[in-house]
């Protein structure tokens, strides 16, 4: 790492590469513009599936990259060992408070159980006033669209106050414009 990256997006996504190249391809152009904008990654320590992808092309592009993975599944997911930085930690909880503690902004990428847990933490955590971060969708395939309808239907029925994602889009461009403004493509002036 050539660098401390001077924003860090929390990205929440699948320890297994899912059903459709789009997934990882997503995860790899995602990573490779985090570590050109000069953007640190913050994730959950794998090194298998769309969250190894994504790693691996920040790091390819010598950039920040912070694992944070619970102890039980340390094991089971495969910790990424080539980190800039690897947390082991003792529960699910305390990675979640830990990733919300190093993050900026928060993004979901297509995942399981684990990806939809995580992010709606975030977004209770958000609507409680635990944290006021930016938290988006990169939506690879029409991935979150029921996901979507059920958080619309939640509105509409009153239990929500307002939209809690700030974006949910396909484009890792307009993804990253939205969620840190501030962080700039290394071509712009």
């Amino acid at each position: 790492m050539l660098y401390r990256a001077f924003m860090r997006l929390c990205v929440f996504c699948g320890s297994k590469v899912g059903s459709r190249a789009e997934f990882t391809e997503a995860a790899r152009l995602l990573g490779t513009e985090l570590a050109k904008r000069r953007i640190g990654l913050v994730y959950g320590g794998a090194s298998v599936g769309v969250m190894g992808v994504l790693a691996n092309a920040v790091l390819e592009g010598e950039g920040e990259a912070i694992g944070v993975i619970p102890h039980g599944v340390f094991d089971l997911e495969v910790a990424h060992t080539g980190l800039s930085e690897l947390h082991v930690v003792k529960s699910m909880h305390a990675r979640k408070a830990l990733m919300t503690e190093k993050s900026d902004a928060f993004l979901a990428l297509p995942g399981g159980l684990g990806t939809f847990d995580e992010l709606f933490e975030a977004l209770t955590w958000k609507q409680i006033g635990l944290h006021d971060k930016p938290i988006g969708l990169l939506d690879v395939a029409s991935y979150f669209s029921d996901l979507l309808r059920m958080i619309q239907r939640a509105e509409t029925e009153g239990f929500l106050d307002g939209a809690p994602i700030a974006i949910t889009d396909p484009s890792v461009d307009r993804v990253l414009r939205t969620l840190l403004p501030e962080a700039r493509h290394p071509l712009e002036k």
